[in-house]
C-alpha cells in the first residue's frame, strides 16, 4: 500500500469509523486505532468547548450540560477537518448548530458572534487614528478605513445581550426574536480587546463603504446631503469621534 493510499484509508477509519479502511491498513495489532480516534475526537471535542463557551453555557441553561457535547459530537461525526490548522474547525459549527436547534436561533447567532470575535482577535494590526488626527485637518483628501477585523453581523435575536451577560456571569435574559429584521451588529478590536454593538441606522449605511476605504470629506457631504448642512456636519463630527474613540478607524493603506 502506498503512503497516499494508507492515509486516506486512515483518515476514513478516524472521521467515519470505517472498518473495511482499518481492514486494508494491515496492523499486527489493530487496538491502537481506537485510541488515535479517541484522541481525535477529543481534540475537536476541545477545539468547540474553547471556541464556543458562552454557547455551551447557553445550550446547557436551555436543554441541559449533556446537550452541547451531543451537539457537537454529531458536528464531529458529520463535518471531518478540511483546513491543515485546528483553528479553523470552529468555523463550520454554527451551521450544525443551526440545524440542531431550529427553534432556538439565538443558539446559532450566540455562535456566529462568538465565532467572529475568535477571528476579529487574531486580525492584523494596525494604527488607529486619534482625535487629532481628525482635528488637523489633514485627513480631508485621505482615505480611511477601518481596522482590519472588522465584522459586521446581523443579528435578529438578543444573542449580543445574551453573550454579555454570560461572559459577565451574569443572569441570562431569555432568548427572543427582536423583530422582523437583522440588526447590523459590529464586531472589532480596539488594541488587545474585542468590542462590539449594535449600529445606529446611519452608522449601518456609512460603515460597511469604510471596508475598502472612503476620502474622510466625502463622508461628511453624504451625511450634508442626506440631513442638510447644519444637522449633517453635526452628526458627522459626532460619528467621527466616537468611531476614532472606540478605535475603529484606520488610514487607507
Amino acid at each position: 500500500m502506498g503512503l497516499s493510499a494508507f492515509q486516506d484509508d486512515f483518515r476514513a477509519w478516524l472521521t467515519r469509523s470505517d472498518e473495511l479502511a482499518a481492514d486494508r491498513l494491515a496492523l499486527a495489532d489493530r487496538r491502537g486505532l481506537a485510541v488515535y480516534q479517541n484522541t481525535y475526537r477529543a481534540q475537536l471535542m476541545a477545539c468547540l468547548e474553547e471556541s464556543y463557551p458562552q454557547t455551551m453555557a447557553l445550550i446547557g441553561l436551555r436543554f441541559g450540560e449533556a446537550a452541547f457535547h451531543a451537539a457537537a459530537a454529531r458536528h464531529i461525526d458529520s463535518v471531518p477537518p478540511s483546513r491543515w490548522t485546528l483553528d479553523a474547525y470552529a468555523q463550520g459549527f454554527p451551521a450544525s448548530l443551526r440545524r440542531l436547534f431550529p427553534d432556538a436561533p439565538a443558539i446559532g447567532e450566540l455562535a456566529d458572534l462568538e465565532l467572529a470575535l475568535g477571528e476579529t482577535f487574531v486580525a492584523p494590526d494596525a494604527t488607529a487614528l486619534t482625535l487629532a488626527d481628525l482635528q488637523s485637518g489633514a485627513l480631508d483628501e485621505t482615505a480611511i478605513a477601518l481596522v482590519p477585523g472588522t465584522v459586521f453581523l446581523p443579528l435578529r435575536t438578543n444573542a449580543d445581550t445574551i453573550w454579555s451577560a454570560l461572559s459577565a456571569q451574569e443572569p441570562c435574559p431569555a432568548p427572543h426574536v427582536r423583530g422582523s429584521a437583522d440588526t447590523p451588529v459590529m464586531i472589532w478590536r480596539q488594541d488587545f480587546v474585542c468590542c462590539f454593538r449594535r449600529l445606529e441606522d446611519d452608522e449601518a449605511a456609512l460603515l460597511p463603504s469604510l471596508v475598502t476605504g472612503t476620502p474622510f470629506a466625502q463622508m461628511c457631504e453624504d451625511l450634508v446631503a442626506r440631513l442638510g448642512m447644519e444637522d449633517g456636519i453635526t452628526r458627522a463630527g459626532a460619528l467621527l469621534a466616537r468611531w476614532t474613540q472606540a478605535g475603529l478607524l484606520t488610514r487607507q493603506p
